[in-house]
């Protein structure tokens, strides 16, 4: 399918859960690995708020590319981020979604106007 980069430049992004093994298989508990590089890769949560608009998103990162000093409930960055459609038949049911995959995840500034009063 084919990724959709995803413009972040006039979003806030903000951390609500802390980055986390992505898990492959939950009866072995396998850990999921970057096809091509072989890398652990790893879960986040975020807010992600544009014109007014909200919505709660996971996005998958390599192990790498968590940065340190990240707080929950603070801004960060997603350089990279796109977005793949996707669906598959589990147990006879049609499920589809989107799957968001960045190159990492940064600690970023509140944008000016956040906090501002009018």
């Amino acid at each position: 399918m084919r990724t959709i980069r995803v413009e972040t430049s006039a979003a806030t992004i903000l951390l609500t859960e802390a980055p986390e093994p992505k898990v492959r298989d939950r009866q072995t508990g396998e850990i999921a690995k970057d096809v091509t590089s072989g890398e652990s890769l790893m879960t986040i949560g975020v807010v992600y708020i544009e014109e007014g608009e909200s919505s709660l998103i996971k996005v998958t990162i390599p192990e790498s590319g968590v940065s340190e000093g990240l707080t929950l409930g603070a801004p960060v960055s997603l350089p990279g981020l796109v977005a793949r459609p996707w669906e598959s038949v589990f147990n006879g049911q049609q499920r589809h979604g989107i799957a968001y995959r960045c190159a990492a995840v940064t600690p970023a500034a509140f944008p000016a106007a956040m906090g501002a009063s009018a």
